[in-house]
């Protein structure tokens, strides 16, 4: 099949559409009640995958006001077992109700013999796992008739028979498959602290063009290495390296996850706030995407 392409972009990327959060059941009635400083949202689309209920009311009125994308934790690109076909015609079928700006999933593993062990396992990064991985991804954007973004995840392990760095593996993932990418900038900052690799390595290594959209979080600092844990505001080591991908990819939406010890929704708009500001500073003296809109606060 033909994917479609944005009259904007030949990479087939949507345009830049600023800063949002990810949307969690304690800011539903914030966002109800009144307009948020947000510019999208991001939903987790495992928990609206369901036939009715309070979750998709939510999410429906709060769709009425502010543009959604889908962020799928379950897809397991990386396996080797088929693709779970039922999972997918939900997913196609949320996509269908909310009309999202784009669908994404991360570049993993989550589990064998049937059983989702609830976590985002690393891949070999071998030539094998790219022809086998990017093969997946093609197949799911037949099945969903749309791009797919994936996500490079966070790791805490290195495989022997690798054969390649990360950045590499995804670049090829993402030539072969036609697919694009949600550049984590906290992942990033994690693995290279756990792995001591150089982080703007992994920012001048993958294709600007197929950057759609970049997460930042929050981790956990153990000493020797560090988790990826989303309970903590994004840290300034995360921030500077964010302000480096915004020199070198030009404006690109960027979302806060935020997955525990939630705060009040005023506290994570003031931390948005403070992207916006690396995001403009940064971009300050020219990006790459010039042809892309200004960045601007939301009403």
């Amino acid at each position: 099949m033909t994917l479609p392409q944005s009259p904007r972009d030949p990479a087939g990327r949507e345009p830049f559409r600023g800063f949002g959060l990810g949307l969690r059941p304690a800011h539903y009635q914030d966002f109800i009640a009144a307009p948020q400083p947000v510019d999208w949202l991001e939903v987790i689309s495992e928990n609206y995958m369901v036939q009715g209920g309070k979750p998709l009311a939510m999410l429906d009125a709060i769709r009425a006001d502010y543009p959604l994308a889908m962020h799928g934790v379950s897809m397991s690109l990386g396996s080797v077992r088929e693709l779970d076909r039922g999972y997918l015609a939900q997913l196609k079928a949320l996509a269908r109700r909310i009309e999202p700006l784009w669908i994404s999933d991360h570049l993993c593993w989550t589990g064998v013999h049937g059983l989702n062990l609830h976590d985002l396992f690393p891949l070999p990064y071998t030539e094998e796992a790219v022809r086998h991985v990017a093969a997946r991804i093609r197949q799911v954007q037949d099945i969903l008739e749309r791009r797919l973004v994936i996500e490079n995840v966070s790791s805490y392990l290195a495989y022997a028979d690798s054969q390649m760095s990360e950045w590499a593996f995804l670049s090829a993932i993402c030539e072969a498959a036609d697919c694009l990418l949600l550049l984590d900038v906290n992942n990033i900052y994690v693995s290279s602290v756990n792995h001591g690799f150089d982080a703007r390595s992994f920012i001048d290594g993958v294709p600007a063009s197929r950057v759609q959209q970049v997460h930042l979080a929050g981790h956990s600092h153990m000493g020797e290495y560090i988790i990826d844990t989303h309970d903590e505001p994004v840290a300034d080591p995360v921030f500077d390296l964010y302000g480096y991908a915004c020199r070198r990819l030009g404006p690109v939406s960027t979302m806060i996850e935020r997955d525990d010890n939630i705060p009040p929704l005023a506290e994570l708009v003031a931390e948005l706030g403070r992207v916006r500001r690396v995001a403009g500073e940064s971009l300050a003296g020219g990006g790459r995407r010039e042809s892309q809109p200004c960045l601007e606060v939301a009403p």
